[in-house]
């Protein structure tokens, strides 16, 4: 590209797996502690990008694309993005708090878009990465905009405030989300603070601590439910689901009807309500506006849909931005060849029709769809720009004509406006189950795997171990998930875990921990690799291999260097030696071992002797072999412990699902699984009555039980009932009481304002499963592995 030349940039990248990549877009090869962008130039040519901004240009792509050289990736980012906000002069809100951010822009979004053509925050893009990416998407079409800012630790939320520079401030709730990245919570409110340099006013809920804080010179405008000198005054009432308000302004008092009763939506509704009041709505408009505010839903959900589909629920909203996430994210989830979408017509401020559907067909043509279903008026009318398209013009005629879509074998992504009620759709759609259900949080798999990758030597690689079902929390959606970030490896225990998973479509290599003899076959057959720990089971494979004249087929080589369960010991290792010598049916990949008492430092020098003998029995291999192999002794607490003995790669397990036995390091990580369910039924008994089988809960007073559908079938253990152990329903905790059941348990309410049909809450923050294995004497391993598959999964992404 020449001097003068000029080259048409219409999307910004950071991903080098998005199918949305192509000759205009403009990659930022971020680096960070657990990847590099840079690592993926080459690959990115290849499809067809052009245009990258770097901190170096990799030799083996010198001239081969145009590159921009900066200091920091990141920082260009930003100084971009901030330098692009500038170009625009119209109403900006920034948002930021603890918690109630993403609610409050997407009410805001519905209640102001009647009248402005609003530009927002996707998702919940608030991050260092994902503030200037939602500012990039401004066009000149758009006249308002709504950002949220989120931050972890001090010295964030200036950058932040440079890109956002909003000129109108809402504080949402302080609470204790990342209060482990600031000093005190004065500072954490000070760095929020920061948002609001330059806004004309600043909207929050009267408190004297926080006030104190805010600089003088910002105008305020405060509402209160206790303090009557706040710019609005509210008293609140409940009445069956919903909460009516009383609102003072000025000389005007006014009622409010909110559809929630919950604390924190009301007090998100009344922040909404603050910037209308701020804004000159008018009292009827905002009533009649605040009384239809809805749910808003966060989470993509990947679930089983009937006919062997795979349903991505992304039901809530459905413009230009969320739809480009959303196809990212089916692509990253896909378990399916054929991939489907069903799309509502798109509600996307700043384009005609014209130019929006044009470019709605390009992103799913470049993401490979094969299938699109539209539904409503606007979409129908745009059904040439699409390949093998069907239109409905609303819900009803789509189910109509559901029974001859033949959805069978296919991922599906469904996509539409809250408007056109696509719920039905997943429900006609999902595989039927019972209520209860584990939630799989991919977001905190994601964290996990970066926590622990980040302890990690540059070249260190990782294996995680999904075997058991993925811990009970679901093999094949992990696996995709840690395909998707390039793992080196992924361990299961048994041949037919990794052929479930070859089968589904997972690439990664794989090896079989516990490989039995008849397996063999099947594991060559489907490309896995075998751990191999006897001379007998290796004599036997080898058999096999020369059968069908394998050349260098990878195995695993075990040794055992004191867990004394399997493996090669010193004494072998000589005739393993000659036999392997020279034999070119196999390759030895790896040498591994397994550490007994990583997790306990009593064992110090016990696990210091296993690392040595390790050290000595794998160096003598190598040299008999006269090759190198990749070397492995490290599970989750070695990696910790032990950073010494790294060798070439580590072994992931318990900790990926947010389990540690390190106090500190389980502050780092997050909650992976949440075991919910309902309640079923609800009776009040008498004194002197009983619970369930053999009488073993007697009411001392009358009592009010409510019956859960779930029981040790599910794999609640027996031993956590009779008042041991409890379920969380409505924030509070419900004692278990009398025996556990099969299929149901039952608990004690009789304090707890609950009712038929209420989300009750068996593991996840509170309790969680380390408590619960604590309580039982077992160990997390044990619960969560015994969690049944009758029990429905359902994974999610914030």
């Amino acid at each position: 590209m020449g001097k003068n030349d000029v080259a048409i940039i219409d999307s910004i990248s950071i991903d080098s797996r998005s199918l949305q990549n192509d000759d205009n877009t403009l990659f930022f090869a971020l680096s960070g502690p657990n990847h590099d962008g840079h690592s993926y130039i080459e690959e990115l040519i290849d499809k067809g990008v052009k245009h990258f901004v770097v901190t170096h240009i990799p030799k083996s792509v010198e001239g081969r694309a145009n590159f921009l050289l900066v200091e920091n990736t990141l920082e260009a980012l930003q100084k971009f993005a901030s330098y692009y906000r500038s170009l625009f002069d119209f109403p900006i809100i920034g948002i930021t708090g603890s918690n109630g951010k993403t609610i409050v822009k997407e009410w805001l979004n519905f209640l102001l878009s009647p009248d402005y053509n609003v530009i927002r925050s996707p998702k919940s893009y608030n991050s260092q990465v994902g503030v200037p990416l939602s500012i990039l998407a401004i066009n000149e079409k758009h006249n308002f905009g709504i950002f949220e800012a989120g931050i972890s630790m001090m010295n964030e939320m200036e950058k932040l405030q440079k890109i956002i520079q909003p000129n109108i401030g809402i504080l949402c709730n302080i609470g204790s989300a990342h209060d482990e990245g600031f000093p005190s919570v004065a500072e954490k409110i000070k760095e929020k603070l920061k948002l609001f340099t330059s806004v004309t006013v600043l909207i929050l809920n009267k408190n004297k601590t926080i006030l104190a804080f805010v600089n003088p010179k910002i105008k305020t405008f405060t509402w209160s439910s206790v303090d009557k000198t706040a710019a609005v005054f509210i008293t609140t009432k409940k009445t069956d689901d919903l909460t009516e308000l009383q609102v003072t302004y000025k000389e005007d008092t006014f009622p409010l009807t909110i559809p929630f009763q919950d604390q924190a939506s009301i007090e998100n509704a009344i922040h909404c309500m603050m910037v209308m009041l701020y804004l000159g709505y008018n009292s009827k408009v905002i009533q009649t506006r605040i009384s239809q505010l809805y749910p808003v839903e966060m989470r993509l959900k990947v679930k089983n849909g009937s006919t062997n589909c795979t349903l991505i629920d992304d039901s809530y909203s459905s413009d230009f931005q969320s739809l480009k996430i959303a196809l990212d994210f089916l692509e990253n989830q896909k378990q399916h060849k054929k991939k489907t979408i069903i799309l509502s017509d798109i509600f996307q401020s700043g384009l005609n029709n014209e130019e929006l559907y044009s470019q709605v067909s390009q992103l799913i043509i470049s993401n490979k769809i094969n299938r699109v279903i539209g539904i409503g008026e606007t979409i129908s009318q745009y059904k040439n720009k699409f390949i093998n398209c069907s239109t409905f013009k609303n819900v009803s005629e789509f189910t109509d004509a559901f029974d001859n879509l033949n959805f069978g074998n296919e991922t599906i992504l469904i996509k539409g406006a809250r408007d056109f009620h696509f719920e039905k759709i997943v429900s006609l759609l999902e595989e039927k189950t019972h209520e209860t259900v584990l939630e799989i949080n991919l977001n905190a798999i994601s964290h996990n795997y970066n926590f622990f990758k980040s302890k990690l030597a540059p070249n260190t690689k990782m294996m995680v171990m999904v075997k058991a079902f993925g811990y009970g929390n679901g093999g094949f959606e992990i696996a995709k998930l840690l395909e998707h970030h390039k793992v080196d490896y992924l361990g299961v225990a048994f041949a037919d875990e990794g052929i479930s998973l070859k089968t589904a479509g997972i690439s990664v290599p794989i090896m079989v921990l516990n490989p039995e003899t008849t397996s063999f076959s099947a594991i060559i057959q489907h490309h896995l690799e075998p751990e191999i720990y006897s001379i007998k089971g290796l004599k036997a494979f080898l058999k096999i291999a020369e059968q069908k004249k394998l050349k260098h087929f990878p195995i695993h080589i075990k040794i055992d260097t004191g867990m004394h369960r399997l493996g090669f010991e010193e004494g072998n290792i000589q005739e393993l030696s000659q036999i392997l010598k020279g034999n070119e049916s196999v390759q030895v990949k790896s040498i591994l071992s397994h550490m007994a008492t990583s997790d306990d430092m009593k064992h110090d020098a016990f696990s210091k002797s296993q690392i040595a003998l390790f050290d000595k029995l794998s160096s003598q291999l190598q040299k008999e072999l006269n090759y190198n192999s990749i070397r492995h002794i490290l599970n989750t607490s070695g990696i910790t412990n032990y950073p010494e003995a790294q060798y070439d790669m580590v072994r992931l397990g318990i900790g990926l699902y947010g389990i540690s036995n390190d106090s500190d390091e389980q502050k780092e990580l997050e909650t992976v699984g949440t075991l919910k369910s309902i309640i079923s039924q609800i009776r009040t008994i008498s004194a002197g009555e009983s619970v369930g089988y053999g009488r073993r809960f007697i009411a001392e007073r009358e009592t009010k039980v409510a019956t859960i559908p779930i029981g040790y079938a599910d794999g609640i253990r027996r031993s956590w009932g009779q008042g041991v152990g409890y379920v969380v329903i409505e924030n509070k905790q419900a004692k278990i009481i009398g025996s556990i059941c099969m299929d149901m348990l039952m608990v004690d309410v009789t304090d707890i304002d609950c009712k038929e049909g209420n989300a009750v809450l068996i593991f996840g923050e509170n309790p969680t499963v380390s408590f619960m294995a604590k309580q039982l004497n077992t160990i997390p391993y044990e619960i969560l592995t015994s969690i049944s598959q009758r029990v429905k999964r359902v994974f999610y992404r914030e």
